[in-house]
């Protein structure tokens, strides 16, 4: 594509859907990127299966003091690994091979091409996801039913099937704006992970109503009540309301991503 300028022709930058097509077609053609996709549904579906199988006796009887509703996406947990993975490689996979200079020369947008990486990612996980957790739950659910202790997909049992894609995709999203802070995989890998599953547990020493707030606002935790129609934890936020506050504290740190990857070097 060229415009012209004073008689003369120069080509024009890239469009957003030139951008879009360019993330997928990238995103696609890597080997991990399909390691790890089948990583999160194998984990998403038989951490799931393996939690209600073995719990479903118990969770019958008149001593469970849990529900079945804490078990039934419980692989969805374990396979927020592989999305904060997959957000991470998208983007500081480039900038380990020196890529980027070519993406950002070919587009010189460079909001343009966060947001296509954003889109393309985001896409992927929710959908993945989402199709993962209504998989486990069919297959969950078998053990639950023999039992008699089944749920049916209704109410906040079908809202934790499209919670899991929305909780995965945000993990993913949120691992993707520490990949442009940082800029480096182990690095990225290691900062998420690490306020994902440890900072979340440690939080719990803290005493008194700011233990409390924390425990709260910790992205694993108010991400994850989404994703399950009966959270471990009843204290946590609410289940939209906590996905507002892991959803805004994603934004943050997408927006702090925005302003680096315009103000630095690739």
């Amino acid at each position: 594509m060229t415009t012209m300028i004073l008689g003369r022709t120069r080509p024009s930058q890239p469009g957003f859907a030139e951008a879009l097509r360019a993330e997928r077609i990238k995103l696609t053609t890597l080997r991990s990127t399909w390691w790890t996709l089948a990583a999160l549904v194998i984990i998403g579906i038989g951490g799931t299966v393996l939690l209600c199988a073995l719990n479903a006796e118990w969770l019958a009887s008149p001593e469970a003091d849990e529900a079945p509703g804490s078990f039934i996406t419980g692989g969805i947990g374990f396979a927020q690994i592989c999305a904060v993975v997959l957000g991470t490689l998208m983007v500081t996979g480039e900038y380990g091979t020196g890529m980027i200079r070519a993406t950002l020369a070919a587009t010189p947008a460079r909001g343009r091409v966060m947001a296509a990486k954003l889109v393309v990612l985001t896409t992927v996980l929710f959908v993945v996801g989402t199709v993962t957790a209504l998989i486990g739950y069919f297959a969950g659910n078998h053990f639950l039913d023999q039992e008699g202790v089944g749920l049916a997909l209704e109410g906040d049992m079908a809202r934790s099937i499209y919670g899991s894609g929305l909780f995965l995709a945000g993990s993913g999203l949120f691992a993707a704006a520490a990949g442009f802070i940082l800029r480096h995989t182990a690095a990225t890998l290691a900062a998420v992970l690490g306020l994902m599953f440890v900072v979340t547990n440690l939080v719990l020493l803290v005493p008194g109503k700011a233990g409390d707030v924390l425990i709260d606002v910790m992205p694993a935790n108010a991400g994850s009540v989404i994703s399950t129609p009966v959270p471990f934890n009843p204290e946590l936020l609410d289940a939209w309301t906590g996905f507002g506050v892991f959803a805004a504290e994603t934004a943050g740190l997408l927006v702090l991503a925005w302003l680096l990857l315009r103000r630095r070097d690739a």
